[in-house]
């Protein structure tokens, strides 16, 4: 199978704009996405607004494709002055239930005048939020947590920006998830040629299967005409999951539709959240296109797993330093 093929575009593509949205919104993109105890699909979109700033709001649908109910306001906005933090917005939201908390545990990019940072926030209905603030400080982003802890830690993956050296994913662990250490370079982007050189980021959460926890991951490649964003995969040991399985070479989605290269920033296919059906096999991945819109790309995890096994390596981190 090509790797091209693992994922294809729903013909209804894009499934929201601003044009959808109940308010005045300038773009509607990036999302966090989960499916509810009901078998519903819950959206919690990034909608930027005519200042630039962004907030999170939640779109629910029955079947997870059309007939969104969005909410008449904000859901998740900035909350000023008690985080100020948040003041130039919150953004691109990563959701996990957590089954131990008995609730959803949303990361998301807090961004402010000392630069973008991860902060998170706990919820049982997508109503009323817990707030816990910044955990990761500037520059941070693109982090969730794992659904279950690690030893006796929760764990987290975020991507840090270093001036030199590029950017990287990376794991950290906590006890309470306030306070955070053991930090260790879990993914590395490649140098040179490659479509992931020199900058990643995680992408969905982390997808748990029997044969370990499958990644994907976003890499940016910077171009004569501008950056593309496009997805790889890697998986991980499910016991000990700074251990690396597989890492596959090639990008296996990126912006060929118009409403992914045509928007507010062009050649970009940005996801930040799937959800899996019935069957345990078929998954939905929702991705932000042009920073403009939200669309949905679908697979087989067991397809996708074949492929990975078949053609990935577990040069994962060594080579690149």
């Amino acid at each position: 199978m090509s790797s091209k093929s693992l994922f294809n575009r729903f013909r209804g593509n894009p499934i929201l704009t601003a044009d959808n949205w109940p308010y005045p919104a300038n773009a509607v993109f990036n999302c966090g996405a989960t499916r509810l105890r009901d078998g519903s699909t819950l959206l919690l979109c990034r909608v930027e607004d005519h200042r630039g700033h962004s907030h999170l709001t939640a779109a629910r649908s029955s079947n997870g494709f059309d007939n969104w109910q969005i909410d008449p306001e904000p859901t998740l906005p900035p909350d000023m002055p008690s985080h100020p933090e948040e003041v130039w917005g919150v953004e691109d939201p990563r959701i996990v239930w957590i089954p131990t908390l008995e609730k959803y545990s949303v990361t998301y990019t807090a961004y402010s005048h000392g630069g973008p940072c991860v902060a998170l926030a706990l919820t049982q209905d997508f109503r009323t939020f817990e707030r816990y603030g910044v955990i990761m400080p500037p520059e941070d982003k693109d982090a969730a947590l794992f659904p279950h802890k690690v030893g006796d830690n929760f764990a987290m993956i975020h991507r840090p920006m270093a001036r030199w050296g590029g950017a990287h994913i990376w794991v950290s662990y906590s006890p309470d998830l306030r306070h955070w250490g053991s930090h260790k370079i879990l993914l590395a982007a490649r140098r040179g040629a490659w479509w992931d050189a020199n900058k990643i980021g995680l992408s969905t959460p982390l997808i748990e299967t029997r044969d370990g926890w499958l990644m994907l991951y976003h890499g940016v490649r910077q171009t004569a005409s501008g950056t593309l964003y496009r997805w790889g995969l890697a998986l991980f040991d499910l016991a000990t999951p700074e251990k690396c399985l597989l890492r596959g070479s090639e990008w296996v989605f990126g912006p060929q539709a118009e409403y992914e290269r045509v928007g507010d920033v062009g050649g970009v296919a940005f996801p930040c959240g799937y959800t899996i059906a019935d069957d345990g096999d078929s998954i939905s991945v929702y991705y932000g296109g042009a920073d403009t819109c939200v669309a949905i790309a679908s697979g087989r995890i067991s397809e996708i797993l074949a492929w990975l096994k078949a053609t990935g390596s577990p040069d994962c981190i060594q080579s690149y330093f």
